[in-house]
């Protein structure tokens, strides 16, 4: 018994007197219910502080299965108010053992109302946010979604989830034995943080121009998709960007899938100017030389041709380009070489990221090893995937005066106390010179006045671009027939340019690019450009002269 007494003596004085706080600790843990209060979402912003996506407070249904007597009856009284099947309520409240169970998340303020009147012992409603985009799904591939929990898994909301989703706070409750709270008993509360607002750099008013517009061609040319992009071209800043596909009934609508730096297509003829600039670039041509150009040419084992028959004929640069000539963008390529042409393409952006650091955005697809072809092919815009950004970003290398400039989504970051924090201008690279720059825009000016492009004319400006009709490849290695992708890229005012595009249609019919993008280029470029007030510029301002091309009107074929 002595022994008996002296352990347990010895047992108190460790307990009380030589760690006593551990102790103490572990039994007040015991006592208290953590209840975890979450932050409220930060909101997205266009460039003039209109919302686009919101959190708005709503309900959420919670039951304690141990305190609900009659499961039977109460989930046959929930079922018709909250639309759900009485047997999975009834499963959810018979959970041996559970003190949580999730009856129904975000409910609306006249279903919460519903639910309370029941007073049902047992159930309860507790505070949710719940995303909105007042804008009725406006960009909803740019924005991109959110969880039931209000977690980013897309998009913009999970590219800056962490920014977004704020710091949650705990309430700490005293409480007895038997689970119920103290009344005056200790209790601690640590508020949540809200989280930070983006301010981007998109214009809902041009954003909401351009996806109808799209909306209204796609119906017209019964196309599958349809993608657009606006953007500054000096400054890197996406204006509008635009993806639309079909639903079950064959709508146009809005998608989730942000296609304009998701997916890969070949674009054809607008990749014609990388050709182009970089034999300006290496001085090996200027606007003004002239080639013997066949309608037809013969590399290893595969003829290229033109869009059209047509005997040899002394095309100028500037011709080949208005015309749009597969064979004589080739023939530069040939004097270019493969060498020099793989290393402009990459200096143009393709096969790189854009440094936009969207979730899924892809690089796109280069050739590793040119065969004996690709020489013919890939000058001509065949045999390599783009996305429409990266397109983009070409021709806004050429109106930023032979400059790359990355592309910006997000202008600022806001956090709860008002504190605007700048996003810092992307990564910039000199690509041509700005005599080189200068040639190309010249160049494309022509296409629009006199080429394949004039459907993007824009009365009282100038406009410097290019059409593209590209062939749409398949799962085995070949090309689907009949069907293509038709695009048009290019800036306004070309003296002076303040906007840049591209609009891209899969498969539309007629398929051909000046006539399904190249018109809706103009439509949404001439809306641009009342919108952000810029005016015509001085006829003063010149660009380097070109002569026009000397063979007439070019096809539309293209």
């Amino acid at each position: 018994m002595i022994l008996a007494f002296g352990a347990v003596g010895a047992r108190l004085v460790q307990l009380q007197v030589l760690s006593p706080e551990g102790y103490a600790a572990r039994g007040a843990a015991q006592g208290l219910r953590k209840v975890v209060l979450p932050a409220e979402r930060g909101s997205i912003f266009d460039r003039n502080a209109i919302e686009l996506a919101m959190s708005v407070g709503q309900h959420t249904v919670w039951a304690d299965p141990r305190k609900v007597v009659d499961k039977g009856r109460a989930a046959a009284l929930l079922a018709p108010v909250l639309g759900v099947e009485p047997a999975t309520l009834q499963h959810a409240l018979g959970r041996p053992g559970a003190a949580f169970a999730y009856l129904a998340r975000q409910v609306d303020d006249a279903t919460a109302t519903a639910i309370g009147a029941l007073k049902l012992d047992g159930v309860y409603l507790m505070d949710e946010s719940k995303r909105f985009e007042p804008a009725n799904g406006l960009a909803t591939s740019v924005l991109g979604s959110t969880d039931v929990d209000n977690r980013g898994i897309s998009g913009l909301e999970l590219q800056y989830e962490k920014s977004l989703v704020g710091v949650p706070g705990t309430l700490e409750i005293e409480r007895g034995p038997d689970g119920r709270t103290i009344a005056g008993g200790e209790n601690h509360l640590t508020a949540s943080l809200r989280g930070k607002d983006l301010v981007l750099t998109l214009d809902r008013s041009l954003q909401f121009a351009v996806e109808q517009s799209l909306a209204e061609q796609m119906q017209k040319f019964r196309a599958k998709h349809a993608t657009a992009v606006v953007m500054d071209p000096t400054t890197g800043e996406i204006l509008a960007m635009a993806n639309l596909g079909r639903d079950d009934a064959g709508k146009p609508v809005t998608i989730s899938e942000n296609r304009a730096v998701t997916a890969t297509f070949e674009p054809g003829s607008v990749n014609k100017i990388v050709t182009m600039a970089g034999a300006l670039e290496e001085g090996l041509v200027n606007p003004n030389t002239v080639l013997t150009v066949p309608d037809k040419l013969r590399i290893y084992d595969h003829t290229f041709s033109d869009h059209e028959n047509h005997p040899p004929m002394r095309w100028s640069i500037t011709d080949i380009l208005t015309q749009s000539s597969n064979i004589g963008t080739i023939k530069v390529a040939q004097s270019l070489g493969v060498t020099r042409l793989a290393s402009y393409l990459h200096r143009f952006g393709l096969g790189e990221p854009t440094g936009l650091g969207f979730p899924n955005e892809t690089r796109g697809i280069m050739p590793n090893h040119w065969n004996g072809t690709d020489i013919g092919s890939v000058p001509i815009g065949s045999g390599l995937g783009v996305t429409a950004l990266q397109m983009l970003e070409m021709y806004n290398t050429l109106a930023n005066g032979g400059v790359w400039v990355a592309p910006r989504l997000v202008r600022s970051v806001v956090d709860a106390n008002g504190h605007e924090a700048t996003t810092p201008v992307g990564a910039q690279r000199r690509v041509v010179s700005e005599q080189t720059a200068r040639q190309m825009t010249a160049m494309l000016v022509n296409v629009v006045k006199a080429g394949t492009g004039m459907p993007a004319a824009i009365p009282g400006y100038t406009v410097a671009g290019k059409t593209g009709t590209a062939r749409k490849p398949d799962w085995h290695g070949g090309y689907e027939s009949g069907a293509y992708v038709a695009s048009f890229a290019g800036f306004v005012p070309a003296e002076s340019p303040r906007l840049s595009a591209i609009v891209s249609f899969d498969d539309p019919h007629p398929y051909y690019a000046a006539q399904s993008a190249a018109p809706v280029f103009a439509r949404i470029n001439q809306y641009a450009l009342r919108l952000f007030k810029i005016p015509p510029p001085s006829q003063a301002a010149g660009l380097a002269e070109v002569p026009a091309a000397q063979s007439g009107p070019a096809s539309m074929k293209d």
